[in-house]
């Protein structure tokens, strides 16, 4: 009987250091994505903002679900998120913390429909969102901050209803989720594909003036 004396083969196992590495790599990585997707998408880019959006669909629909709303609420309460996104984009200076600011948006949004209606927040007690956003950022129990935020809201709310028709399905169908092809957005709206961009643009910027005026009266 011959016994074989060789080594045996041994398999690569990677260190915890090298994995330590190889993980700050990736997050590197979709960090300049996600700035890259931002910035582009600032600038107006239809496919940046679908990968935004699809890329945080599913957050900000587990977010709004935890509250219990009606479906017909709970998409208002994402869309108007992403409405809040698509008139902030060009102001965020940290998109890495892009998932926070949408997490917290849509609960903000939520206790919002929920104080309109009169009734108490029914969220999971084993929801994620309880812990979604800093303690600074969680003001509903400061009735001065909750009555602010409450002002503001339904300023951007007056804002938008103050846009034309037009205007109003436009950035509606704008942040949409899914997102929808700048060609079907024409098809519904019988308007340009390349005016789609400028025109919100334009609204946007519309809706800035507005809200800094109706700034400037409050406090005047």
């Amino acid at each position: 009987m011959t016994t074989d004396l060789r080594q045996p083969t041994r398999r690569a196992v990677a260190s915890p250091a090298a994995a330590s590495v190889t993980a700050l790599h990736r997050d590197a990585s979709e960090d300049r994505v996600l700035v890259d997707l931002v910035q582009r998408a600032a600038h107006g880019d239809e496919e940046a903002w679908r990968a935004l959006v699809e890329r945080y669909s599913a957050l900000l629909w587990s977010v709004v679900r935890s509250h219990r709303l009606s479906d017909a609420q709970a998409a208002d309460a994402v869309q108007a998120t992403w409405l809040k996104l698509l008139e902030k984009i060009g102001t965020i200076k940290e998109p890495g913390r892009l998932a926070g600011w949408l997490r917290t948006t849509a609960r903000r949004e939520c206790l919002e429909t929920l104080r309109r209606t009169g009734r108490e927040r029914p969220s999971d007690p084993h929801a994620p969102e309880a812990v979604a956003a800093p303690t600074s950022d969680l003001v509903e129990g400061d009735p001065e901050a909750c009555a602010l935020r409450s002002e503001r809201v339904d300023l951007v709310r007056a804002a938008v209803q103050a846009l034309p028709e037009h205007s109003q399905r436009l950035l509606g169908l704008l942040v949409a989720s899914p997102p929808l092809p700048y060609e079907e957005i024409s098809a519904r709206l019988g308007m340009p594909v390349g005016s789609i961009g400028p025109t919100r643009s334009r609204l946007l910027a519309r809706l800035r003036t507005t809200l800094a005026a109706a700034d400037l009266c409050d406090a005047a």
